[in-house]
């Protein structure tokens, strides 16, 4: 498994709600390369919830809506943006049960459109929540010019 950087971490005016470091009121993803998916750990906190020791969906959308984003910018070389965003919620995710688990990965390309299926698993490894994202992708000039994407070579550590 190979822990992926955040090479937008530094830049000015970066504030992304899901995986900038320095949000305060983000979520703070971090992201690994594990074959041919992209995981993420991460440790809720109280004030995601919605119901009482619930996380909330609207969380739960925005971090499967995250990793894949992180799909498209790792394993297509480029970027995009959201274009359909479905979430199945199949069981309550508990925030006293610990760490989540998220794993995405590419489904197929279609032309311009990345589809990416991801599962969201509670501290206890149950399957909790299930989406499917597709992203409309830009060519890579374009997501370097326009969307100061960095080159995947960029998400990788120098060290």
């Amino acid at each position: 498994m190979i822990r992926l950087e955040n090479p937008y971490a530094l830049m000015e005016g970066y504030n992304c709600f899901g995986c900038s470091p320095t949000n305060p009121m983000g979520l703070k993803m971090e992201f690994f390369e594990d074959g041919e998916d992209i995981i993420c750990n991460w440790e809720p906190e109280r004030g995601f919830a919605g119901f009482h020791d619930i996380l909330h969906g609207g969380v739960q959308a925005t971090m499967i809506d995250e990793i894949a984003s992180w799909v498209v910018l790792v394993k297509l070389d480029t970027s995009g943006v959201t274009f359909r965003l479905n979430t199945r919620y199949k069981e309550a995710v508990r925030i006293s049960k610990g760490g989540i688990s998220l794993r995405a990965r590419l489904v197929e390309v279609r032309r311009n459109i990345a589809s990416i299926r991801v599962e969201l698993r509670d501290g206890d490894g149950r399957l909790c929540s299930e989406g499917s994202a597709d992203y409309f992708l830009f060519p890579k000039e374009k997501a370097v010019s326009d969307f100061h994407y960095p080159g995947k070579e960029a998400f990788y550590s120098k060290a």
